[in-house]
């Protein structure tokens, strides 16, 4: 295999501008599959002009082709699956939604990832905008940010993650809740993490962990995805692949489906 691309490690603002946008995240798959072939500029003058995503203004086109590039493009095989999978439901677009996100952000991976499992685990069901608040607060240790900016964070991770399935409403207090994780959805995290420079391992991770995947759940889930298949000896787990590439698993899986 190619080398992995690593998950992205410096916080950054994205998410104020851009957060889950599920179906403008999949009008982008169905348009794009080589985004090295135009610049930024030339890939938004074009979803603007052919209304890639509806009546958008240019800025907001502008934000949405930036976001999704970073999110999508800058994974082996992600756009050229996902641009081959024309059927994918809407379940799993949320699911690939959540974990794209987690991949180039590493504040909402932090978020959803590990305090929002903590708060279950410690049996703590609800969540409020001033709990998320001193989250980060916290997390902003060296004063990197307003708190102007910091509000609007806990704001927007709130939106995402309720997008994502992971809370119920958008009203505090808000009921941490998982959301269901399709078969088709856990293979192709595999193929995509298979990929990916990542912290943890195949087995356990913070994208698995944010939906509630862990230990022997994992395992069980996994013996209902196509193409890949796990065997654990004590601490050891082993994978075995049937596909080359998250691309190939796509192309054979998803046509046979």
């Amino acid at each position: 295999m190619p080398d992995r691309v690593p998950e992205a490690k410096e916080p950054h603002t994205q998410l104020l501008r851009v957060t889950l946008e599920v179906e403008n995240s999949r009008g982008y798959w169905q348009r794009v599959t080589s985004p090295d072939s135009m610049t930024m500029d030339d890939e938004a003058e074009r979803a603007f002009v052919e209304f890639w995503f509806g009546t958008k203004s240019m800025p907001r086109v502008r934000d949405l082709i930036n976001a999704f590039r970073a999110r999508f493009a800058a994974f082996p095989g992600a756009l050229d699956a996902l641009h081959a999978w024309a059927d994918v439901d809407r379940v799993t677009r949320i699911a690939i939604c959540h974990w794209h996100l987690q991949l180039c952000d590493p504040i909402y991976r932090r978020f959803t990832g590990e305090f929002l499992p903590e708060r279950r685990a410690s049996g703590r069901d609800t969540i409020t905008r001033p709990l998320v608040l001193r989250w980060m607060n916290d997390l902003d240790v060296d004063a990197r940010w307003s708190p102007a900016t910091r509000a609007g964070f806990a704001s927007k991770l709130l939106s995402a993650a309720h997008a994502a399935g992971l809370v119920a409403t958008t009203r505090d207090p808000r009921a941490l809740m998982l959301p269901r994780v399709p078969p088709a959805a856990l293979g192709y995290l595999m193929y995509l993490l298979r990929g990916v420079e990542f912290e943890g391992s195949l087995h356990q991770n913070p994208y698995l962990r944010s939906v509630g995947l862990e230990g022997s759940v994992v395992d069980d889930k996994l013996r209902a995805v196509v193409g890949v298949s796990c065997r654990r000896v004590g601490d050891i787990t082993d994978f075995s692949w049937d596909y080359e590439s998250l691309t190939d698993w796509v192309r054979h899986t998803r046509a046979a489906a």
